[in-house]
C-alpha cells in the first residue's frame, strides 16, 4: 500500500515537473508554506533526486539504444559524400568531352568547305576560326549580367573592354602593352586573412585571358581602384573552400608562396568565379599546346610540297612514309591505359593519394623513350589536369587552416606524394608552414598560470619537442632530396626561435623578474637547445643572439639597483663595527661568505658576535658576488663588456666612498678601522672577484687587476664634504 502511495506520489510529482506551465520558484514557495518542517522538506528532496536519477539512466539508456543507428548512419553519410566525390568527378569529365567535341569536328567542316570550292573554303575557314576562337574566349556573363565581351566583336572591341576597365585602376597602364590580351570575367570580392579568418579589405578582381589582376577599393573616389597585385594563371591554383557559417562563399587563389582568400558576393558569384578560372586556365593552356604545335609542324611540311610539286620524283613517292609511321606508332589499347583518367579521378576522390600516384609512376615507366604522337599528346592533356587537381588536394592537405592535431607524421602523406610528383619544393615549404602554425597555436595555447620558471619550463618542453619532432619528420621525408630543402628548413627553425623568444622574454624580462629568476630561465632554455645538438642542429647562437638585448637590460637594471642601495647605504654610513647578537646570526654570516668564496672571513670576526667590519662593506660583497654569480649565469660572449663594466660601476661607488672616507675622517680610531675595510675590499673580495670572474668566463679581466692595483683611483677634492662622487 506504502508502495503504491509513492509510485502514485512519484507520477505525480514527475507530471508536475513536466508541466509546460511549471515555475521552479512559485513550486518551492508553496512547498515551504504546505511542509510541517525540515523532515518534509528532506523528503520531498530526496524524491526529487530519485527522480532525477531515474531521468538520466533513462537517458543513458535511450542512448545506447540508438548509438548503433547513429554509428551507421554516419557510415552512410561518408560512404554518399564519396559517391558525391566521384558524381563531380564525373560530371568534370564529361563536361571536358563535351567542351572538346566543337574541336574535333572543326576540322571536317573544313574539309567540306574544301570540297565545294575554293572560295567557300577560305569563308568557311575564317568564319570557323571565329567561331573557334570565340568558344575559346568564352563569353561568359559578369556578376551584373553583362557579357565579358561586350564591347564589340573582334580584338579590337576586346582591347577597348580592357582599357576602359582599367582606367578605373591605378597604376596597371603597363597590363595594356600585352598584345591579343582581353578581359573575360570581374567583380567585387573581399578579401579575408588566411590564419584567423578576419576581414582585410574590399577587393575588385580583373580576369584577363592570360592573368588575374586584383584592385583594391579607393572608398574615398567611388567607382575607382588601386592596383594590388597581377598573378598569371600559369602559377594559379584555386580551391573552394567549403562553408562554414558564418564564414561562406569564400574560395582561395594559391600563389607560390603565397596564398589569398576572398569572399563573393553569393554563391552563384562564387560558382561562377570557380568556373570561369578554371575555363579560362584550360583555354589558355589549350591555347600555348597549340603554339607549341604549330611551331614544331612546319619543319615536315616543305618537303612534302616540294614532292608533291616534282613530277620526277613519283616513283620514290610510296617508299619513305611507311617506317616513319611505324616509328611513332606507340600502343595505347591497353585496358589500364584507357581507364587510367578515370581510375584517377576515382584516387582522388576517395583520397586515395599513394594510388593515384602509383598509376601516374606507372604510366610514365611506360612512355618514358617513346616518341609523342598526336593520341600520346591527348593522353598527356588529360592527365595533367589529374595531376594538377592532386596536387591542389594535397596542398589543401597541408594548408594551416587544416586540423593540425596529430603532430609532424600527420603531414607525412601529403608531404611524400607531392615529392614523388616532382613537386619537392613546393612540398617542403607546405610542410614548414603547417609545422609553423602548429608551433604558434601551442604556444598560444599554452596557460600561463603559477610561478615565471614553471612556466618557462612547460614553453621550453613544448616548443623544443615539437622543433626537434619537426626535425626528424623533415630528415625523414626528404632524405635524398635537394639540398635546399634543408637550407629552408635552417631559416624555419630560426624563425620558430625567435616565435619562441618573443613569448620567453614578454613572460621573463618584461614582467620585471629578478635576475636570479631570468638567470634560471635562461639556463633552462638553454639546456634544452643543446639537445638538438643530437640531431645535428645547433641553435644556440640563435638563441644568443635574440636574447642578448634582453639580458643586457637586465644587467644593467640589477646594476642600478645594486648602486643605487650602495650609495644609499654610504649616506648613513657610521663606521661602527658590526653586532650580531646571538651566535646562529654570526653563523648564517660566515656560512654566507663563504658561499661567496671569502674564505678568511674568521679572522674579521671577533668576541661575543662581534665582526670588525662595517655593514656597509659586508652588505655590498655580498650584493656585488651575488650579481656576478647570476650574470655568469647569464653570460655568452656578446656580453663580456657588458658583465664587465657594470661590475667597475659597482665596485668603483664602494672604492670611491672608502677613499673619502680615509681622507675626511679626523677620528685615528675610525680612520683606522676604515683601513680595515679598505684591506678586506682590496686584499681579499676584489681578488674573489676576479677569480670568479675568470673561472666563470674563461680568461682574466686586466680591467679588474688595474683597479684592485690602484689604491686611489679617482682624486676627489680634499675640502669637500660629500660621501660619495
Amino acid at each position: 500500500m506504502a508502495m503504491a502511495m509513492s509510485d502514485s506520489g512519484a507520477s505525480r510529482l514527475r507530471r508536475q515537473l513536466e508541466s509546460g506551465s511549471f515555475e521552479a520558484r512559485l513550486y518551492v514557495k508553496q512547498l515551504s508554506q504546505q511542509s510541517d518542517g525540515d523532515r518534509d522538506l528532506q523528503e520531498h528532496r530526496q524524491r526529487i533526486q530519485a527522480l532525477a536519477e531515474e531521468t538520466a539512466q533513462n537517458l543513458k539508456r535511450n542512448v545506447y539504444q540508438n548509438y548503433r543507428q547513429f554509428i551507421e548512419t554516419a557510415r552512410e553519410i561518408s560512404y554518399l559524400e564519396s559517391e558525391m566525390y566521384q558524381l563531380s568527378h564525373l560530371l568534370t569529365e564529361q563536361k571536358s568531352s563535351l567542351e572538346t567535341i566543337p574541336l574535333t569536328l572543326l576540322p571536317a567542316a573544313a574539309a567540306a568547305g574544301a570540297a565545294a570550292a575554293s572560295g567557300g573554303e577560305e569563308g568557311g575557314g575564317a568564319a570557323g576560326a571565329r567561331d573557334h576562337l570565340r568558344g575559346q574566349a568564352g563569353l561568359f556573363p559578369t556578376p551584373g549580367g553583362a557579357p565579358r565581351d561586350g564591347a564589340g566583336p573582334g580584338e579590337e572591341g576586346k582591347q577597348r573592354t580592357l582599357t576602359t576597365l582599367l582606367e578605373k585602376v591605378e597604376g596597371c597602364r603597363h597590363l595594356l602593352e600585352t598584345p591579343g590580351q582581353y578581359l573575360v570575367y570581374n567583380g567585387d570580392l573581399v578579401e579575408y586573412e588566411a590564419d584567423h579568418m578576419a576581414q582585410l579589405q574590399r577587393v575588385h578582381g580583373f580576369l584577363m585571358n592570360d592573368c588575374l589582376l586584383v584592385a583594391t577599393w579607393l572608398p574615398q573616389r567611388r567607382g575607382m581602384y588601386r592596383y594590388n597585385a597581377l598573378y598569371p594563371l600559369d602559377g594559379l591554383a584555386v580551391v573552394n573552400v567549403k562553408d562554414n557559417p558564418p564564414m561562406k562563399d569564400m574560395f582561395k587563389l594559391l600563389m607560390f608562396p603565397e596564398s589569398r582568400i576572398f569572399q563573393a558576393e553569393n554563391a552563384k558569384i562564387k560558382r561562377e568565379w570557380l568556373e570561369v578560372l578554371e575555363e579560362t586556365k584550360r583555354a589558355l593552356s589549350e591555347k600555348k599546346r597549340r603554339e607549341q604545335e604549330e611551331a614544331a609542324a612546319p619543319r615536315g611540311l616543305p618537303q612534302v610540297a616540294a614532292k608533291a610539286s616534282n613530277p620526277f620524283e613519283e616513283e620514290e613517292e610510296d617508299e619513305p612514309a611507311a617506317p616513319e609511321v611505324e616509328e611513332e606508332r606507340v600502343d595505347l589499347s591497353m585496358e589500364w591505359i584507357q581507364e587510367l583518367p578515370e581510375d584517377l579521378d576515382v584516387c582522388i576522390a576517395q583520397r586515395d593519394f599513394e594510388g593515384a600516384v602509383d598509376l601516374l609512376d606507372k604510366l610514365n615507366r611506360y612512355l618514358e623513350d617513346k616518341p609523342s604522337p598526336p593520341p600520346v599528346k591527348e593522353l598527356r592533356a588529360k592527365v595533367d589536369e589529374r595531376v594538377r587537381q592532386l596536387t591542389e588536394v594535397l596542398v589543401f592537405e597541408l594548408s594551416p587552416g587544416r586540423s593540425l592535431r596529430g603532430g609532424p607524421k600527420a603531414t607525412r602523406r601529403a608531404v611524400s606524394q607531392l615529392i614523388r610528383l616532382g613537386q619537392c619544393t613546393k612540398a617542403c615549404e607546405l610542410f614548414l608552414r603547417n609545422r609553423a602554425a602548429a608551433v604558434h597555436t601551442a604556444i598560444r595555447q599554452l596557460r600561463i598560470e603559477g610561478a615565471t620558471l614553471l612556466y618557462i619550463h612547460k614553453l621550453c618542453h613544448v616548443f623544443f619537442t615539437s622543433l626537434l619532432e619537426t626535425a626528424r619528420e623533415f630528415e625523414t621525408d626528404f632524405a635524398g632530396t635537394d639540398s635546399g630543402c634543408y637550407s629552408a628548413f635552417v631559416v624555419w627553425a630560426r624563425s620558430a626561435m625567435g616565435m619562441f623568444v618573443d613569448a620567453f622574454s614578454k613572460q621573463v624580462f618584461d614582467s620585471k623578474e629578478s635576475l636570479s629568476t631570468a638567470a634560471e630561465c635562461v639556463k633552462v632554455a638553454k639546456a634544452h637547445c643543446q639537445q638538438l645538438g643530437d640531431i645535428g642542429l645547433d641553435l644556440t647562437f640563435i638563441i644568443h643572439a635574440l636574447l642578448v638585448k634582453d639580458i643586457q637590460g637586465a644587467l644593467h637594471s640589477y646594476k642600478e639597483i645594486i648602486i643605487e642601495a650602495t650609495k644609499h647605504r654610504n649616506s648613513e654610513e657610521m663606521w661602527r663595527r658590526m653586532n650580531l647578537m646571538t651566535p646562529e646570526a654570526l653563523g648564517k654570516l660566515k656560512e654566507e661568505m663563504r658561499s661567496c668564496g671569502v674564505s678568511s672571513f674568521e679572522q674579521y670576526t671577533g668576541d661575543d658576535c662581534w665582526v670588525n667590519l662595517s655593514y656597509t662593506v659586508v652588505a655590498f660583497t655580498k650584493q656585488t658576488m651575488g650579481f656576478l654569480e647570476e650574470a655568469l649565469k647569464l653570460y655568452f660572449p656578446e656580453l663580456h663588456m657588458v658583465l664587465l663594466e657594470s661590475l667597475m660601476e659597482i665596485i668603483l661607488v664602494a672604492v670611491q666612498h672608502v677613499d673619502y672616507s680615509l681622507r675626511c675622517e679626523q677620528d685615528p680610531e675610525k680612520k683606522a678601522f676604515i683601513r680595515q675595510n679598505a684591506s678586506f675590499l682590496y686584499e681579499t673580495v676584489l681578488p674573489v672577484v676576479e677569480r670568479r670572474f675568470e673561472e666563470g668566463v674563461g680568461k682574466p679581466a686586466k680591467q679588474l687587476q688595474d683597479l684592485r692595483n690602484a689604491s686611489r683611483l679617482i682624486r676627489v677634492n680634499p675640502e669637500s664634504t660629500t660621501s660619495v662622487v
